[in-house]
Parts: C-alpha cells; sequence; structure tokens
C-alpha cells in the first residue's frame, strides 16, 4: 500500500527532516557549519561541517552516539521546560542538536543535549565531542570569542565555565572545578538572568538572552522578572491528576515582564545599564562587535518609537545614536543593527513607502520599492540582506564596495549567510527554492563561483507537483495563488477551498513549490484551492502593513473576498457557490471570521488554533495593532469574533480544532467562542486536541486532522453521497 501524503507529511515534519540548515561560515571562508537530520525522515538533528576546500562533509556530532548515563534517543523525553518552551516558540519540530553556538573562528561548537553540554572541534576531522561540567541543568550554552570559557544559565542564574579539553581518556568532564556564578537572582521568585522572555521569543525573534564581550571580559546580559505578570494556568483534562501547567502570560493591556540589562564581568564586578526605564521596556536586541562598544535596541510599549543606544562598557551609561519614530508602530528588522568594517552603522528605516537599508549616515543605499527584509550577515564591508522588489519572491542582495548587487535572479525564495570577519566576504552559502525544486538548493560560492554543494536528503513529496497560477487580484492588486487537480479538464466545476494565513508576518503566496503542498492535496481531493495575501502581509510596504492599524477583521477579510472573486473571474470552473474556508491560528481567526461575517459567500470553515477574542493574546503583537485595550477598546470590539444573532440566517458548518496545551493561543478562545455559539444555537463542531500545543505536529495527530479536515468540507458542502 503506498503510504499518504498526509502520513508523509507527518512523518518528515512538513517535509523539514533531512535539510540542512543553521549555516555559519569560517572567517577563512574554508568551513561551513551546519545543522541536518540523517536522512528524510530521522527526527535526530545532528551537527556537520563542510570543507570548502575539497568539498567534503563531515559529522561532527551525532546526540545518539554521545555517552553517559540516561542519555541515548529518548532523552528528548527529559528535556527541560525552559528548552521546550524555547523550540515552541521557534516551532522547532525536530530533536537532536538543534540549536548551538561556535568562537569566532569557527573551530569550537557548543550545544546542550537534555540539560547537558558538548563542545566539538569543528577544524580536526576525526575530533570526538566531549562533556563539559556544568551546575545543573544548562540552557543556552555559549563559548566567549576565543572558545576558553562557556557561558550559560542554570536555575535562573547566568554562569560561566573552563572550556579547556579534558587532560586525558580516563580524565572527567572539561570545566570541571571552575564553574562560577556571574549574575544570580538570589532566590527571587520569577527573575532570571540571561534568557530570553516570552514576548521576546514569540514576538520579538530573539530567542537569546546574553551577549560575550569580544574579549571575553564581560557578558552583557538581560534580567527579566515575571512578577508583574499575571498567571494563566493550562491544564491537561485528560489526565486530572497532573497540576496545571502554571504561565506567566502578558495578555493585551496588562503588564510586560520588566526586563532589564546588566553588565556582567568575570572579575565579579556589576553595572546596570541605562535602557531608558519604564518608557522603553522592550529589548529588542543587542549586538557586541569587536572594535565598537555594545549596541541595544530599545522600544517603546505602543512601538512607535525605537531607540538604538551605545553603551558605555565601562560604567554601563548608554549613549541614543539614533531615534526612530513613526505614527502608527516600527516594524522589527532581523539582523540590525550591525557594523561594517570600516565602521559604518548599518540600520534600515523606512522612506518612500519603501522599508530601506541604510550604511552609515542616514541616506538609503537601497532604491524606493525594494522592500529589505532582513540583514543576513556583514563581512568585512560587504552586507548580505534579502529584500524583494515583488512581494512573491524573496531575493538575496549584497551591498558592498562595488555597490548594490544581486547575488542571484532565479525567480523564488532565497536567503543564506556569509563569512564574519574584518576582511571577509568571500564565501557566502545560498539557499535556494524556486517553482521547480521539490528541495532546497544548497550552494556555498567563492568569489561569486560555486564552489560546493550540500546536500539536501529531505524526502519528495508523494504528490503531483503543484503548479499554482499566481496574479494580483483586484484594484490593490492582491498576491493570490489558484490551484487545481492535476487530473482537472477545463470546462468542470469544481468547489472552492479558500486558504488564508491572511495576517502580519506572514506569507502564502510565494514562487515556492514547497508552499503549496498542503494546498494541492486538497486539491487533489477535488478542490479549486484559492490563497491570497492581502493586506497586513509582508514585502507590499509600509502602508500596506499598517492598512491593518485598528481593525484586524475588516481589510484581511475584505480582500479575502475580493480576491476569490477575482480569481472566480479569471477562471470560471471555481464555483462559488460552494465555497469553504481553512485557516491555523491568524489564518484560523480569519475562517471563522468568514463564515460569521459573509456567510453569503463562505459555506463552511475550519478554524484551527484561532484568535477569537484579541484581549486574550499577547502584549506585543496585538498592542501593535490594536493599541492598548485600558485606553481604547474599539478596536478590539471590530476586531474579535461577534455575530449578529438578528441577521445571522442559515448558520454555516463550523470546525474548531484547539490544542489544550497550546500556551500560545489558549484554548479559552475557542472555548469562549463555542459558548457564545452554543447560548445563540448556532450548531458547531469542536475538536479538542489532548496533549497538543500550538503547532500540533505530532505525527499521528498531523496526519489525521488533515484527513479529519478533508472530510468535514467535502461532507459541509455536499460532496458526499446523501448529505
Amino acid at each position: 500500500m503506498t503510504e499518504s501524503f498526509p502520513r508523509q507529511e507527518a512523518r518528515t515534519r512538513r517535509f523539514t527532516l533531512g535539510a540542512p540548515r543553521a549555516f555559519r561560515v569560517s572567517p577563512d571562508g574554508n568551513r561551513v557549519a551546519y545543522l541536518r537530520t540523517q536522512g528524510g525522515s530521522d527526527p535526530v538533528t545532528c551537527l556537520w561541517v563542510l570543507d570548502v576546500t575539497d568539498g567534503t562533509e563531515r559529522l561532527v556530532a551525532d546526540p545518539r552516539t554521545l555517552g553517559g548515563p540516561g542519555l541515548g534517543t529518548d532523552a528528548e523525553a527529559d528535556l527541560p521546560p525552559e528548552e521546550r518552551a524555547r523550540r515552541e516558540r521557534v516551532r522547532e519540530s525536530a530533536g537532536g542538536v538543534v540549536a548551538y553556538a561556535t568562537d569566532a573562528d569557527l573551530t569550537l561548537a557548543v550545544f546542550s543535549w537534555s540539560g547537558r553540554v558538548w563542545a566539538a572541534d569543528l577544524s580536526q576531522p576525526g575530533a570526538v565531542p566531549y562533556q563539559v561540567a556544568v551546575t545543573g541543568t544548562a540552557l543556552d550554552p555559549r563559548p566567549d570569542p576565543a572558545g576558553n570559557r562557556l557561558a550559560y544559565v542554570s536555575a535562573g542564574a547566568l554562569r560561566v565555565t573552563s572550556l579547556s579539553r579534558p587532560a586525558g581518556e580516563g580524565g572527567g568532564p572539561a570545566g570541571e572545578g571552575s564553574d562560577r556564578v556571574l549574575a544570580d537572582p538570589r532566590g527571587a521568585a520569577g527573575v532570571t538572568f540571561g534568557l530570553a522572555e516570552f514576548i521576546a521569543a514569540e514576538e520579538m525573534g530573539r530567542t537569546r538572552g546574553y551577549w560575550w564581550a569580544p574579549d571575553g571580559s564581560a557578558l552583557l546580559a538581560a534580567r527579566v522578572d515575571e512578577t508583574p505578570v499575571r498567571r494563566w494556568h493550562i491544564a491537561d483534562p485528560a489526565n486530572p491528576e497532573r497540576p496545571p501547567a502554571v504561565v506567566a502570560y502578558p495578555a493585551a493591556g496588562t503588564p510586560n515582564a520588566t526586563v532589564s540589562l546588566v553588565l556582567a564581568r568575570l572579575d565579579g564586578t556589576t553595572a546596570e545599564v541605562d535602557t531608558g526605564g519604564e518608557a522603553f521596556p522592550y529589548l529588542v536586541t543587542a549586538t557586541w562587535a569587536d572594535g565598537h562598544d555594545p549596541l541595544v535596541v530599545m522600544q517603546s510599549r505602543d512601538q512607535r518609537t525605537v531607540r538604538l543606544l551605545s553603551v558605555d562598557p565601562g560604567t554601563g551609561r548608554s549613549t541614543v545614536v539614533r531615534e526612530d519614530t513613526d505614527p502608527v508602530w516600527l516594524e522589527i528588522v532581523p539582523g540590525v543593527p550591525a557594523w561594517t568594517a570600516d565602521g559604518a552603522l548599518v540600520w534600515t528605516a523606512d522612506r518612500e513607502d519603501t522599508r530601506r537599508l541604510l550604511i552609515g549616515p542616514s541616506e538609503p543605499v537601497t532604491p524606493p520599492g525594494l522592500q529589505v527584509r532582513g540583514v543576513l550577515g556583514v563581512a568585512g564591508d560587504t552586507v548580505l540582506f534579502q529584500a524583494s522588489d515583488e512581494p512573491t519572491e524573496i531575493g538575496l542582495w549584497a551591498w558592498g564596495p562595488g555597490g548594490l548587487s544581486r547575488i542571484s535572479d532565479a525567480a523564488g525564495i532565497e536567503g543564506g549567510t556569509i563569512e564574519t570577519g574584518a576582511h571577509g566576504g568571500g564565501t557566502t552559502v545560498v539557499v535556494s527554492r524556486g517553482p521547480d525544486d521539490d528541495r532546497a538548493t544548497v550552494r556555498v560560492h567563492r568569489d561569486g563561483h560555486a564552489v560546493a554543494e550540500i546536500a539536501s536528503l529531505a524526502e519528495t513529496p508523494a504528490l503531483p507537483a503543484p503548479r499554482p497560477v499566481i496574479f494580483g487580484a483586484g484594484s490593490r492588486e492582491i498576491r493570490t495563488a489558484v490551484l487545481f487537480p492535476s487530473w482537472h479538464q477545463p470546462g468542470r466545476k469544481l468547489p472552492v477551498l479558500v486558504d488564508p494565513y491572511g495576517g502580519p508576518h506572514a506569507q502564502r503566496v510565494l514562487k515556492s513549490r514547497a508552499s503549496y503542498l498542503t494546498a494541492q492535496w486538497f486539491a487533489e481531493h477535488g478542490f479549486a484551492v484559492v490563497i491570497a495575501d492581502g493586506r497586513g502581509t509582508p514585502a507590499r510596504g509600509p502602508r500596506w502593513e499598517r492598512a491593518v492599524a485598528g481593525d484586524l477583521a475588516g481589510p484581511v477579510l475584505e480582500d479575502q473576498v475580493d480576491a476569490l472573486r477575482a480569481a472566480a473571474a479569471r477562471h470560471p470552473d471555481l464555483d462559488t457557490g460552494r465555497v469553504a474556508i481553512r485557516g491555523w491560528s491568524f489564518g484560523g481567526f480569519l475562517a471563522a471570521l468568514a463564515v460569521l461575517r459573509r456567510p453569503d459567500v463562505f459555506g463552511a470553515a475550519i478554524a484551527g488554533a484561532p484568535v477569537t477574542d484579541w484581549r486574550l493574546y499577547d502584549t506585543h503583537y496585538t498592542e501593535r495593532y490594536l493599541g492598548n485595550p485600558g485606553h481604547d477598546p474599539g478596536p478590539y470590539e471590530r476586531s474579535s469574533l461577534k455575530f449578529d444573532n438578528e441577521r445571522m440566517g442559515d448558520p454555516r458548518p463550523l470546525m474548531l480544532i484547539h490544542g489544550l496545551a497550546d500556551d500560545n493561543v489558549v484554548v479559552a478562545h475557542t472555548l469562549r467562542l463555542s459558548s457564545a455559539l452554543l447560548a445563540a444555537g448556532y450548531p458547531h463542531t469542536v475538536l479538542p486536541l489532548t496533549g497538543i500545543t500550538h503547532m500540533a505536529s505530532q505525527e499521528e495527530v498531523a496526519e489525521n486532522l488533515l484527513l479529519l479536515q478533508l472530510d468535514f468540507l467535502r461532507r459541509s458542502l455536499g460532496l458526499v453521497r446523501g448529505t
């Protein structure tokens, strides 16, 4: 029996297993470190190194071969709760070595495995990883730039120990006897040093909480006090004997964690850093580059002001390098600030409805219309970054002494990294996905020429290749993709499945075959699938992103309706009398919104993990778009899921799906909506997922969720006999 696509997609973690990722290039350009599992269904991630000079790759660390009591393939079951939470924040579905840190020369890597720390030599073939002695359970281990010491967090304290290798075969773990505390909460409940708080990891893209000085003499560390944050309790109803998990969750309008910065020196002295106090509660990021004082980015709670600070490492006093403001909000751009070798500051600014790259002075070096998405690295005076001049493509660009250039002209999605170092820039890793590729292609370029390739071991989907028709819908040119069954013949009417995300910070309509695999599976079962990226989605400029300010419901739903109508006008085989919609997270909110507000258009909906009341979602995300509900509740009333009983008409079939262990969009969203629907006599289905988080990545769950959704859609649209 041939394996079904849902089973394969679940088993391969959506075809991410076996794909190389997390690349780092040595300053001399001769080595590339990366992570990859050993096959398309192998869930254990290993650490690898490519020798650029001869194109050979070698396995550096496989967690399954690491010795020690209690270790082995089942060690993932004993992950520290803080590490489990970090993986949830970054949507990590694999196991093993899922994160690593290196010294400045990329000769040494450290990583944690079940709360223990290992170090691995990246420069010597055949070197065996060795365990580093730490106190308690180690979180986020990072070597100093010289590779002599290791910093890590344990029991909320920031600690440092030696990274000296064991003296001999029978020697104990490295660092034994040298461990000491640099910053300690001293038993204060809810206080940690060196870790990222929920808001930073979930919404700001910051998963770390400390940064080494270039000379290894000190660390800049975040102090997080979660005492002010309200506690929520996430129970496991299937196991009533277990106590509920207590989560510090800052819902919109409620207190955030108090985040400050300290300089912790290896000589035992500390200094508090002036970050702006209560006016700037959000620590966005920090960087400490060789030859420069630390840079810190702080953001006001309303996100209309961002300050870039330079910190005196001797006193902790800060100086405002620049302050940016916007009357609506300012987006966080990954990879900035940074420095070029000649001392120019790398930053971005919104000019002429374009997010543009700044090098040094305030004059942009990128043109209007080229939307900068993020900076990937700086080598010497060369800046590598991602940008889009067409929203459905993500290009890899470089700016350097020779001006602005695109690394490749291929249509699709490109990413990568560049060698570090004051005189680097010759070696670049380029990752490409295109409309004709099942897997990502990873090539190493040196001086503009491809010299090596890192193989992807990801499986090939057992599915006809998606061939989306992509176009700009309506007067707003809403980027829209339409997919048909591979067997479809023109003239045969097809029911329609609208399959959006439709909200900020995510796109679905991209020129990459991998983006449409699940949509194509639904199409193969008899649907025309329509996907649209409406207002609020990235890569269309600040004005497009900010069109949802004060209303996360009206514009996004209007754009889905307009895109559907434009698709039907372009493709007469779309049967607009039989339209369903499905989505997850923001897409789940949008799906439920569609059948409740526009039952004249949408005949059925599947809402997975939907936000139903924006007062229940977190501060940083929600207040960016809707403001503080304590100051003005109007935007929350406009944007939350409500329905008019008198104008409800014939209720449309609605399935609500939610993981009971979800700590991002908590199950209260679905339960409260279900209660309101029941009170109104609105029939609906609720599918609770026991022990499942927001990712819903467990193999059996992920597979059967697709099958259950397909069955629901077919029955709801009358595609099954007897319905």
